[in-house]
């Protein structure tokens, strides 16, 4: 329903949960939102408990999907299902109560001052409430992400955010489970889009995450290496093109067959290294003929080189992470992976984006 904030009506706007075994905390969560939205969707994602009967039971309305396929493919139900209701934007919040639905009115004013933005809730603030590996993590992701947006984005991995339609339906979305917010993140970005943060906060506690550290992080990474690959080589050949994101682009033609995708990622993460060789000696020589190629990087200021020794860094962090690790649970206090990340993976952007 349409909701007024000061003395001005804002969008259409309702609530998207997509949940997967959540029936310890999805009544809590629809309840919360339900007070300041009219209207929850959730998708129950092949869930084996009573999710479903919990949800509505508290007032939402549900989409059951038979089998269990991830928050992307349930996220895609869940706009399928706004869209077709009319609604102009929706709200993302995770069901294991991660996210206190009372920080739903910093979105609903953000939206009203830039309808037209993905609002992003942060975390990166709270970072002693945030475990520590998973705090390094997003510090790192939110590098590469940022490079794939066009813009510093603060906390790449929060689902919590509000979505504008208009935007949603420019880009076409082929990824699946956790890498579809990345993937809407990066293509928002990269097709000139704003994205803009509030401050949330961050809530570790007793529920349980299905994320998976090893195989959603690897997908995720594999998906943003690749990304980057067609958008750094199209910014090569081309002058003044920061922005390369087109529905159905060569990307989304690859990400469409889940077998040429599977073994294209892999071709790009073993010859990503010594393309970005080529790539320095364009960024270098190619300028010349292409005035201002590589625009995303050169409006950074900050040298290709930088963005190179990052990615070139990231097999020796992985390592450093591990042993230190190892030796943490040997009692031993080591902090290698901060100082590593704290050195190669700074705010290239100035901290440009402003919390709301």
């Amino acid at each position: 329903m349409e909701r007024t904030v000061g003395n001005q009506m804002i969008s259409k706007i309702c609530a998207v949960i997509p949940a997967y075994n959540a029936a310890d905390t999805i009544q809590q969560v629809v309840k919360g939102t339900l007070k300041h939205l009219s209207h929850v969707i959730v998708a129950d994602d092949g869930s084996t408990d009573d999710t479903s009967r919990l949800a509505a039971d508290a007032g939402a309305e549900i989409i059951s999907i038979e089998k269990n396929m991830g928050k992307g493919n349930a996220l895609k139900h869940l706009f399928h299902q706004a869209d077709k209701k009319g609604f102009d934007a929706i709200i993302s919040i995770d069901a294991d109560n991660q996210h206190d639905p009372d920080e739903i009115p910093l979105f609903l004013e953000a939206h009203r001052e830039f309808p037209d933005d993905i609002i992003l809730g942060s975390r990166m603030h709270e970072k002693d409430k945030i475990p520590r590996a998973r705090y390094n993590s997003m510090h790192v992701a939110r590098f590469f992400v940022s490079l794939a947006a066009n813009q510093f984005v603060e906390d790449t991995q929060c689902g919590f955010r509000l979505y504008p339609f208009s935007l949603i339906k420019k880009m076409v979305l082929t990824t699946d489970r956790y890498v579809t917010e990345t993937e809407i993140l990066i293509k928002a970005g990269d097709m000139g889009s704003n994205i803009r943060t509030v401050k949330i906060g961050a809530l570790y506690g007793a529920h349980t995450s299905h994320f998976r550290t090893i195989l959603d992080v690897d997908a995720i990474t594999a998906y943003v290496i690749s990304y980057l690959f067609i958008k750094w080589l199209k910014e090569s050949l081309t002058s003044d093109r920061p922005y390369t994101y087109t529905p159905n682009n060569i990307r989304d033609r690859i990400g469409k067959n889940k077998f040429i995708n599977r073994r294209f990622q892999a071709l790009a993460a073993l010859i990503i290294y010594p393309l970005m060789v080529l790539f320095l000696f364009e960024y270098l020589f190619f300028s010349r003929i292409n005035k201002n190629n590589f625009a995303s990087i050169r409006k950074l200021d900050c040298g290709y080189y930088k963005i190179m020794l990052a990615a070139y860094m990231l097999p020796f962090l992985l390592v450093t992470a591990t042993v230190e690790t190892i030796l943490n649970k040997m009692g031993f206090k080591a902090r290698f992976t901060d100082r590593l990340i704290h050195t190669f993976y700074p705010d290239l952007w100035g901290k440009k984006q402003e919390n709301l």
